[in-house]
């Protein structure tokens, strides 16, 4: 069962821009072991109804079993133990999941290749999606012992890739650099597209001839990306371009405004999505009173995960919370979002502390804000290049001024020069005689071509010409809200070898956990705790007998049957409830609980597949 601890809140701000998607709410924080979590997600009808079947991504970020102890966590784990634990989790964690939902498994390299047949297994391998490679480090460790580990992997699969599809991720300006209009195409910016496929196409192989006589045919192996009359027509509405002088092989135009996003890639440069250090750093941040939370992600890394694998009001959960960055990141994004984390300490030290942030819009780090390279005031950069590039530019161009910032330009010598190719040309504001008298003068007065230093100046013009500066935007201002559950203790105690129902577990709670127990909502009407179609359910705390089975039938609709579960009973109130009610039944708790136990999870056990076929 899960009980409810508190309920953090706060209102949308007025001056939240309306573009940003909606903060979310309905968001729940739950202490307690992820299996029992998983558990009552899928089972306890109340949950059941939001959760079943509706997740839309899940991130789990699972112990690496390196054979460390952290302060928040213990990773070390005998691999079958592991992979047992994964296994049952992934079991869990698929029916909560829509049929176009997808699950992320972020791993190091010391059970990812076990992991990866545990998931082939549990979600199907025609399922699998990608292997993604995450620059986690921005350095070099020059201590290690063998090789310098620099990335983690996220293993994704699909509850169902025919119906799975990934979201585009926002053009960068880098990505936008590469589209060019040297033709001047009305159409605006344009990238030179590759007019072979590989992927054999009946209508793909045909010779042409290019405007200047010159033909061309695909290379073997490989075809034309469209049809001859698709590409003639494509040449009409000049989305053909032949080169500079109409001679080189044709490509295809592909134009910016055509383009709606980027196709997401499986290499993920620390640049993009943050490292350790940036993680831990947003980490300090937050808590820069207390010891760094030992292993979290950075907010970029998850705000990649949820762009691509689900959309604003989403339901996204992740199952080992930690210190949060996952519910954080979603409800920054406006997803829903349930995440667990077994540790309380945990979660009091950092999750609910940093959630409650969020919410509260008092967390400034991670992706609250966007920073992003514009030109300066005033400044209009060269065509084609980017502001990151120009930035680029001037941090090399200091370095090199820091060790001789001297320019020497002979400048008689060149002005000499100039005067000549005007001549030459005949654009020259001299006549003949007046060139010869400048240039005799300048040999006379400027023998050694009279060196001019213009280092300062150039480089102070250059600078000015692509200058740039940061533009940060507010992506968060707080609002929305979620609950903190904590997952209630068992409803049993074992006494020596004894099992007995814990003091707690009397009367209403024992009824409520019973209908938890059952999968059944706890819906209380008079004499009965719930009901599932024509079966009543009753829950007594205490001693059953003939009477009280006179009583219980005398209240029961014709057409019910009854399921009656009480801590003690005769066996002739059995009988006569069997007898009185076909179908209806008495059972004993804890005895029958246990053994209703026992039967679901030898049914779920690998071993009775394995004898089934023998």
């Amino acid at each position: 069962m899960l009980h409810e601890v508190a309920r953090i809140e706060a209102p949308t701000p007025y001056d939240r821009p309306k573009e940003l998607p909606e903060p979310t709410n309905d968001n729940l924080l739950i202490t307690g072991d992820s299996m029992h979590v998983l558990d009552a997600l899928a089972k306890v009808p109340e949950y059941a109804e939001k959760y079943l079947g509706k997740i839309r991504l899940v991130y789990i970020d699972p112990p690496f079993n390196t054979e460390q102890t952290f302060l928040h966590y213990e990773d070390s784990i005998e691999h079958s133990i592991w992979l047992t634990m994964l296994r049952d989790r992934i079991r869990q964690i698929k029916p909560l999941l829509t049929n176009d939902g997808s699950i992320w498994v972020h791993l190091d390299d010391k059970e990812v290749h076990r992991c990866r047949v545990v998931l082939d297994e549990e979600m199907g391998a025609d399922n699998f999606i990608a292997e993604v490679m995450w620059e986690k480090a921005d350095s070099p460790n020059n201590s290690a012992r063998y090789l310098s580990k620099d990335t983690d992997t996220i293993l994704v699969y699909a509850r169902n890739k025919k119906a799975w599809r990934p979201n585009r991720l926002p053009r960068s300006a880098a990505f936008d650099a590469i589209y060019t209009n040297p033709d001047n195409d009305h159409r605006g910016r344009w990238y030179p597209g590759d007019p072979y496929a590989n992927k054999p196409y009946s209508l793909g192989l045909y010779e042409i001839t290019g405007p200047t006589g010159r033909t061309f045919k695909p290379p073997k192996g490989r075809f034309w990306r469209v049809s001859e009359d698709k590409f003639w027509e494509l040449d009409a509405e000049n989305r053909i371009f032949w080169g500079p002088d109409k001679s080189a092989r044709p490509s295809i135009k592909r134009y910016l405004s055509e383009v709606t996003g980027m196709t997401p890639r499986t290499l993920w440069r620390h640049a993009d999505v943050g490292s350790n250090r940036t993680s831990k750093n947003e980490m300090r941040r937050l808590f820069p009173e207390d010891a760094s939370f030992a292993t979290p992600k950075p907010e970029k890394l998850l705000q990649r995960i949820l762009q691509i694998g689900s959309s604003p009001g989403d339901i996204v959960l992740d199952c080992y919370g930690g210190s949060g960055t996952t519910a954080a990141v979603a409800h920054k994004m406006g997803r829903r979002w349930v995440t667990s984390e077994l540790l309380s300490e945990t979660v009091e030290a950092f999750t609910k502390s940093r959630l409650t942030r969020v919410v509260q819009g008092d967390d400034s780090g991670g992706i609250t804000t966007e920073t992003i390279r514009v030109e300066a005031e005033g400044v209009e950069l060269p065509k084609d290049i980017t502001p990151e590039q120009a930035q680029e530019f001037n941090k090399l161009l200091n370095k090199i001024s820091e060790a001789d910032d001297s320019i020497e330009v002979q400048f008689a010598t060149e002005l000499a020069k100039m005067t000549r190719t005007a001549q030459k040309n005949g654009d020259s504001p001299l006549d003949k005689d007046e060139s010869k008298e400048l240039l005799r003068l300048l040999k006379k007065f400027a023998p050694d071509g009279a060196p001019v230093d213009i280092g300062k100046t150039a480089k102070s013009a250059l600078y000015k010409r692509t200058k740039t500066r940061n533009k940060t935007t507010k992506l968060w201002h707080g609002g929305g809200s979620f609950t903190h559950l904590e997952v209630g203790p068992s409803m049993f105690e074992q006494v020596e070898e004894i099992v007995l129902l814990a003091d707690w577990a009397t009367r209403g709670a024992l009824a409520e956990a019973m209908c938890a127990q059952l999968e059944v909502w706890y819906q209380p009407d008079g004499i009965f705790a719930a009901s599932r179609g024509k079966t009543r359910y009753i829950v007594i705390d205490g001693h059953v007998g003939e009477s009280t089975i006179l009583s219980i039938l005398d209240q029961l609709q014709d057409g019910y049957i009854v399921e009656v579960w009480a801590t003690q009973y005769d066996d002739v109130a059995s009988d006569l409830l069997r007898t009185e009610r076909p179908g209806s039944r008495l059972e004993a708790i804890p005895d029958s609980v246990l053994d209703r136990y026992r039967r679901k999870a030898t049914n779920g056990s690998p071993f009775q597949k394995e004898k089934a076929y023998e």
